[in-house]
């Protein structure tokens, strides 16, 4: 399958492989991308721009497809080594880069002058907008019903992904409730030109996460996530756990008067305690409300070459027997 994405990329297949903390790592890319879709690793979750580096290398060692590197622009007194992270990109032959959190737009002639194309993730239409006026090859659209950060507009995909492609030039692809060939029909079908997965690909083989984490995720229903820090306009779509109740509890209680030290033990620094080691309780961690799509863990290759022959089934059948009937 040929899309704008496909041949901006050079992949084989629409599908992206999102960046996600402590789980983006060398194994997660290069099993996406041997599958024909685009791997990313996941650049802060390495602490610091030389980890990276060897990061980038042991993925090489692993494929020799194109990967990507998700880089997350956090607002921050003492922000990460940004210049550091660009410097190992680049020097690690890297092509493609997927940006998050705040505008990107300092860093794109350095990455547009070694080659380096980039797409944004958005969660609105004007977010879109602004990533394609500062020189973005492409963005990825999150709806609401993703994963992590849905912004703070509360738009699902149905609604969102059309308005983004009656108004963006450059290629999109949906992020937020993609999980098979069914979602890659749809994200088309509403004007994108692929999909991005991240808690999809969190239950697979090759995923280097706990076994917990994924269980966890296979025995979800598309009930079972909630909306943590609305109050401090950050919100995050987590797996519901008794460290979310307590942390729910606390901002219905503070209401107003919330600041994020009253939530910092639900949230700051959980991620190596789940991921890594499965206490599934030890706070709040993204996950889309797509687990209740998600039944099986297969390895990547079998998950992308499901979607891509479900797709094209889709296409070519039940679809054009409709223009038939």
């Amino acid at each position: 399958m040929k899309t704008r994405i496909t041949e901006l990329f050079g992949i084989e297949h629409p599908i992206i492989q999102g960046g996600m903390h402590y789980v983006g790592f060398a194994e997660m890319a290069a099993a996406v991308s041997n599958a024909g879709g685009l791997g990313i690793i996941t650049a802060l979750t390495q602490r610091t721009p030389d980890l990276l580096a060897r990061e980038i290398a042991r993925c090489r060692e692993m494929t020799d497809k194109p990967i990507g590197v998700n880089l997350t622009f956090l607002p921050s007194v003492t922000p990460p080594d940004y210049p550091g992270y660009v410097r190992a990109i680049i020097e690690g032959g890297v092509k493609i880069v997927e940006t998050a959190g705040n505008n990107p737009s300092k860093w794109l002639p350095v990455l547009k002058e070694n080659g380096v194309k980039v797409i944004h993730k958005c969660t609105s239409v004007r977010h879109s907008l602004k990533a394609e006026a500062i020189g973005c090859d492409a963005v990825s659209v999150d709806g609401f019903e993703c994963g992590g950060h849905p912004g703070e507009d509360d738009i699902p995909n149905f609604i969102l992904l059309p308005r983004a492609a009656e108004e963006l030039k450059i290629p999109f692809v949906a992020s937020g409730g993609m999980a098979d060939g069914r979602s890659l029909v749809a994200a088309l079908s509403l004007g994108a030109e692929g999909m991005n997965m991240g808690t999809r690909f969190i239950a697979t083989r090759e995923a280097p996460v706990h076994e917990n984490v994924k269980q966890a995720i296979v025995a979800a229903s598309e009930l079972d996530t909630r909306l943590v820090m609305r109050p401090l306009r950050n919100t995050e779509r987590v797996l519901n756990n008794p460290a979310v109740e307590r942390l729910l509890e606390k901002e219905k209680a503070l209401g107003a008067s919330l600041k994020f030290e009253d939530i910092a033990g639900e949230v700051a620094g959980v991620y190596p305690r789940i991921m890594t080691e499965g206490d599934m309780d030890a706070g709040a961690w993204s996950c889309g409300m797509v687990a209740g799509l998600i039944h099986d863990i297969p390895t990547c290759k079998e998950l992308i070459d499901g979607i891509m022959r479900d797709a094209e089934a889709i296409i070519a059948r039940r679809l054009q027997g409709f223009l038939a009937a």
